[in-house]
């Protein structure tokens, strides 16, 4: 295992810069770089390709030489030629096993699952990781039932690669996300658009390994 598939296993704390949701993804990222945090994904749905390799490219500028893991969301091509350390996948969005194809063995390919049943797929084909959720309504994930707590412990429990619970999870509700025996997450809006990046990362990191 490589240092970056060991780094997401040891991890409980992934954030999710995402266009439509942060002022400014570059500012915010070298907060989080400098905050001690080392995960992020670049999530841009509403933007043009040519954009997002852009993006792409000057994100992998602070993330890149050994300083972090960058993960794509969706575009395995971008990923590729970039040399991004993975991709996020959707339920729709290219199959995993040809996602490796594309990346090679040594990437990380983590994909979105909202039932245990998606989950147990990902896992046989070779998923690294899952985002399990939405746990929680989010304006992120504005068509997706939230699967709830419930759902969430029972996936967990079933799962043996690492599981990042994610959707509507805030400093407010994250010891219910973690009574669900979770201790990984996936955040967005808790880091991308709040003014205090730095003491909401210290907040939340705080909670976690009192949880851990």
């Amino acid at each position: 295992m490589n240092w970056k598939k060991r780094l997401f296993k040891e991890s409980s704390l992934y954030v999710i810069l995402d266009k439509d949701t942060c002022k400014n993804i570059f500012k915010v990222a070298v907060k989080i770089r400098d905050s001690g945090l080392n995960i992020v994904q670049l999530r841009e749905k509403n933007t043009a390709k040519k954009a997002i390799l852009k993006d792409a490219r000057r994100l992998k500028s602070l993330f890149g030489n050994g300083q972090g893991v960058l993960i794509m969301n969706d575009h395995a091509d971008i990923a590729k030629l970039i040399k991004a350390d993975g991709v996020h996948l959707g339920q729709d969005d290219l199959p995993i096993k040809e996602a490796r194809k594309i990346l090679g063995k040594d990437k990380i390919i983590g994909i979105s699952c909202h039932s245990l049943r998606q989950a147990l797929v990902a896992q046989k084909n070779g998923a690294d990781y899952i985002g399990i959720g939405p746990v929680f309504k989010t304006p992120t994930k504005p068509g997706l039932k939230p699967i709830g707590l419930g759902a969430l412990k029972s996936i967990n429990k079933k799962i043996r690669i690492p599981a990042f619970a994610i959707g509507g999870i805030n400093k407010g509700n994250l010891s219910r996300v973690l009574s669900a025996g979770v201790s990984k997450i996936a955040v967005c809006r808790q880091i991308c658009s709040v003014k205090d990046v730095p003491g909401s990362i210290k907040k939340i990191k705080g909670i976690l390994n009192d949880a851990n």
